[in-house]
C-alpha cells in the first residue's frame, strides 16, 4: 500500500538560514545582486538552498521596493484569435526582458471597477498594458494617480497621460477600398459590430472616405454588439438577401469568416467571382484552405516591440513625454478579391 504524500509549504529563507547556520539577512544578501557576503557563506547558503529546493519570493521582496517587476496585462475577449496571439507574444516579450506578467481579465470592469484597481495596485506593478477593449477612464486615472504608467494598445484616450501603440487602422481601411475598387467593385459594404472602439472606427471611416472619393455606394452594417463570427454571418444574411453587394470589407477576420461562410453556403455567392471580400488582422484561420482570406496583417511582434520600448522608456524616465507610436499594417493577398486571386494561387 502506497504511503500518503506529505504536503508541506514552500521552503523559506528562514529554513535555509537554520540549515546553513547563518543569519536570515545573510540568506537575503546571498540572493541580492551586489550585496556584501563572504564567499564561504555564499557557497554554504547556495548549497543548502539547492538541496532544500528554495526559491526566492520575488513578490515578498518587492514589498521593500516602490515597484515590483510585475507588468499587468489587461484585456477583454481574450479567447478571440488575434487577442490570444497578442497576449502570447506580449507575455513572451516581457519574460524575455526580465519582467513577470500579471493577467487581468477586464471583461466585467465596468461592473467591478474597484476590485480591478485594487488588484493591480496591491501588487505594486511596474506598469499596466491594456491590450484589448477600451478601459473605463476611472481605471486609468486611478493607476496614474498612484504613479503606475499605462500603455494602451490599439485604443485612444486623448485626455489621459498615457503611452499609446496603435496599428495603422486608417491605412487598412483606405487600402481595402482601393483593392475592392481596383477589382471592379462598386456596390460596397463595410461590416463591423456595435463596438465603437478607436480601431474599428478608424477602419470604417477610412474605408468610407476612400470609397466615397470614387463615388462608390457604401452600406455600413454594425447591428450586433459582438465582434465575432456569428455577427459576420448575420451581416451576410442581412446584406445579401436584399442587395447586390459586390465588395465587402469586414473590419476583423472573424467577421469576414462568418460573412464568407454565409455568403457561400446560404446565399450561393461565388467568392471572388461575384463577391470580393477583405478582412483585417490576419489570424491563423484566415490562411486555412477553406477561406484563403485576403486581409491586413497587424504584426503582433511589432506591436509587442513598440510596447516594450514604451515600458523601458517609462522605467528609465517616468516623467518623459508620452508617445503615440503607429505600427504599419501589411496587405496579405490570398483568394477572396476578384483579379488578385490568380496572383496568390500562382505564387
Amino acid at each position: 500500500m502506497s504511503q500518503p504524500v506529505v504536503r508541506r509549504g514552500f521552503v523559506t529563507a528562514a529554513d535555509v538560514a537554520r540549515r546553513a547556520r547563518v543569519s536570515r539577512s545573510a540568506v537575503s544578501r546571498t540572493f541580492t545582486p551586489g550585496a556584501s557576503v563572504s564567499a564561504e557563506v555564499r557557497q554554504r547558503v547556495l548549497q543548502v538552498a539547492e538541496h532544500l529546493g528554495y526559491r526566492v519570493n520575488r513578490l515578498a521582496s518587492s514589498l521593500n521596493q516602490a515597484r515590483s517587476n510585475l507588468i499587468g496585462l489587461v484585456g477583454t475577449d481574450l479567447q478571440q484569435p488575434f487577442h490570444a496571439s497578442l497576449l502570447a507574444t506580449m507575455s513572451a516579450a516581457l519574460l524575455a526582458d526580465g519582467f513577470q506578467c500579471m493577467l487581468l481579465n477586464a471583461a466585467n470592469a465596468e461592473r467591478d471597477v474597484g476590485a480591478v484597481i485594487a488588484r493591480v495596485l496591491e501588487y505594486r506593478v511596474a506598469a499596466i498594458v491594456v491590450m484589448t477593449g477600451t478601459p473605463p477612464a476611472r481605471i486609468v486615472e486611478e493607476c496614474l494617480s498612484n504613479g503606475v504608467p499605462v500603455i494602451l494598445v490599439n485604443k485612444l484616450l486623448p485626455n489621459l497621460a498615457v503611452d499609446t501603440v496603435i496599428a495603422d487602422h486608417a491605412a487598412g481601411g483606405r487600402m481595402a477600398a482601393e483593392q475592392l475598387l481596383a477589382a471592379g467593385c462598386r456596390r460596397l459594404a463595410v461590416v463591423s459590430s456595435a463596438a465603437r472602439t478607436a480601431s474599428l472606427i478608424g477602419r470604417i471611416d477610412a474605408f468610407c472616405a476612400g470609397a466615397g472619393a470614387a463615388h462608390a455606394t457604401v452600406k455600413v452594417w454594425a447591428e450586433r454588439e459582438a465582434t465575432d463570427y456569428e455577427t459576420g454571418r448575420e451581416a451576410a444574411r442581412a446584406l445579401l438577401a436584399k442587395q447586390r453587394i459586390d465588395g465587402v470589407f469586414c473590419v476583423t477576420d472573424l467577421l469576414a469568416l462568418g460573412f464568407l461562410d454565409a455568403a457561400r453556403f446560404e446565399h450561393g455567392r461565388r467568392v471572388p467571382d461575384d463577391l470580393s471580400l477583405i478582412g483585417f488582422d490576419d489570424i491563423a484561420q484566415a490562411a486555412w484552405d477553406a477561406y484563403r482570406l485576403t486581409t491586413f496583417r497587424q504584426p503582433v511582434g511589432n506591436l509587442a516591440a513598440a510596447v516594450m520600448k514604451a515600458i523601458r522608456r517609462r522605467m528609465k524616465d517616468p516623467v518623459a513625454t508620452h508617445d503615440l507610436e503607429t505600427v504599419p499594417i501589411e496587405l496579405v493577398v490570398r483568394s477572396t478579391v476578384r483579379g488578385f486571386a490568380e496572383k496568390d494561387l500562382a505564387a
